[in-house]
């Protein structure tokens, strides 16, 4: 028998069983398969002259439509708190700001 460990490495995640969906590799999918129906439409002599200005944006505003309703859809799936910095300046690590004790510049006045 296996243990599932999701709920512990991801306590914010609610498990649904469903694969989490990369909303920009949705859109630009989606965005593909539009711009390759437009083109077999030309292709097929379907679509001519002035309709093309008007078929053309549409793949584009269908998927960016689905974008924006696949983030409003998932985004309470994976709802974290964060609050506070990244880390306290014990872990922080050392400073990335050089310091040279034999520097010689003068401020003016």
């Amino acid at each position: 028998m296996s243990t599932d460990t999701a709920t512990t490495e991801h306590p914010g995640r609610i498990e649904s069983g469903r694969h989490p969906v990369n909303i920009g590799h949705l859109v630009m999918g989606l965005a593909f398969l539009g711009m390759v129906g437009v083109w077999a439409l030309i292709q097929g002599n379907v679509v001519k002259g002035g309709d093309i200005r008007w078929l053309l944006p549409i793949p584009w505003v269908l998927a960016g439509f689905a974008g924006l309703l696949a983030t409003t859809l998932t985004s309470g799936r994976h709802a974290t708190r964060q609050t506070g910095w990244v880390g306290t300046p014990d872990t922080a690590g050392p400073s990335t700001i050089p310091t040279d004790d034999n520097d010689t510049t003068q401020e003016i006045r």
